[in-house]
């Protein structure tokens, strides 16, 4: 029987790949511009966020608190690849969103799985030397050539005839088109975290992101559970890790909706998981859905480790809750 043996969650957002000087200056033009979505759910903009902004606000973005958080950031990613390697895995289940990478408004599949046998990520283009978010977006594709990186198409197999059977709709890939590649939630985790290991995965897109058809709360944790299930069916001994990619909040980092992801997660309350407000997911925010899938499937193994760090980069607080953690089970953890 194989078994699930570790659980992972880790942002990829952006600001995992830029500079301490990237944090201290370029969001703080870069965020003027946005779109945002206030705490029912609602389209704002940068200005109205400012308005509401806490008396603190400018003491939480100084250069010295910006650089604490970046270190601290610095220092959770080294922890996630130690413990991504610790673990031996024979494989790795990603559950991420994907952003017009693969899919786009002409097909937008809720859920979709690839079974091929390898994944390319892509080779850097060159880019302005001032063009400093377009730099550090590169910085998740491969330096000098593309890397075809190894799936396992047995498990993916195993798992969309299994999912289908429980009455989810499965969108399958075996191949792409010469231009796509697998995607930045997926390209942060083979260039942070299994670059050495060439750990065989199993990507799984799940569309958080778009309206009108992410899927609920509650779908999300179904999926997770019927995957914990499929995971234990699959013949063999295989050590299967299971990482979800993307979160916590953004474009304004919510303390109170990650905290309360994170404390639920750790008791395992589903239930209140189930029933987390669509509206609050919006945005990258969306993203918590990756982490409910997570919470589904590892229902059988504890949070062993956890850092959570609110990347605030304006004074009206916009930025990404930067999260990370392990689950093992109870026995080892």
């Amino acid at each position: 029987m194989s078994r699930l043996v570790a659980g992972f969650a880790s942002s990829h957002s952006v600001m995992l790949t830029c500079t301490l000087h990237d944090w201290q200056n370029g969001f703080k033009v870069h965020d003027l511009k946005g779109r945002y979505f206030d705490r029912e759910g609602n389209s704002c903009s940068y200005e109205e966020l400012l308005a509401r902004a806490p008396a603190n606000a400018q003491e939480l973005v100084s250069d010295e608190a910006i650089a604490q958080r970046y270190q601290a950031v610095q220092e959770a990613i080294d922890r996630m690849k130690a413990d991504v390697l610790a673990a031996k895995l024979d494989v790795l289940i990603i559950c991420g969103d994907d952003q017009h990478e693969l899919f786009n408004d002409d097909l937008m599949p809720p859920l979709a799985i690839y079974y091929g046998d390898t994944i390319r990520n892509p080779a850097r283009t060159p880019v302005p030397s001032d063009a400093w978010y377009k730099q550090a977006q590169m910085r998740r594709l491969e330096e000098k050539q593309d890397a075809h990186y190894p799936c396992h198409p047995a498990l993916a197999l195993h798992l969309i005839h299994g999912l289908v059977e429980r009455e989810f709709d499965v969108t399958s890939m075996k191949a792409m088109r010469k231009e796509q590649y697998e995607g930045h939630a997926f390209s942060f985790m083979h260039r942070f975290y299994l670059a050495e290991g060439m750990v065989p995965i199993v990507p799984i897109m799940l569309n958080t992101y778009y309206p009108p058809n992410p899927p609920t709360p509650a779908r999300c944790l179904a999926l997770g559970t019927a995957i914990g299930e499929l995971i234990k069916s699959f013949p063999g001994d295989l050590r299967v890790g299971f990482m979800a990619s993307g979160g916590l909040s953004h474009f304004q980092a919510e303390e109170d909706l990650d905290d309360a992801v994170i404390s639920a997660m750790r008791r395992k309350d589903l239930d209140f998981l189930a029933k987390l407000n669509p509206k609050r997911l919006q945005a990258g925010s969306s993203e918590i859905r990756n982490w409910l899938v997570l919470a589904g499937a590892a229902r059988d193994l504890d949070m062993e480790w956890v850092s959570y760090t609110p990347g605030y980069r304006t004074p009206a607080l916009t930025g990404t809750g930067l999260g990370f953690a392990t689950w093992k089970p109870a026995a080892a953890a």
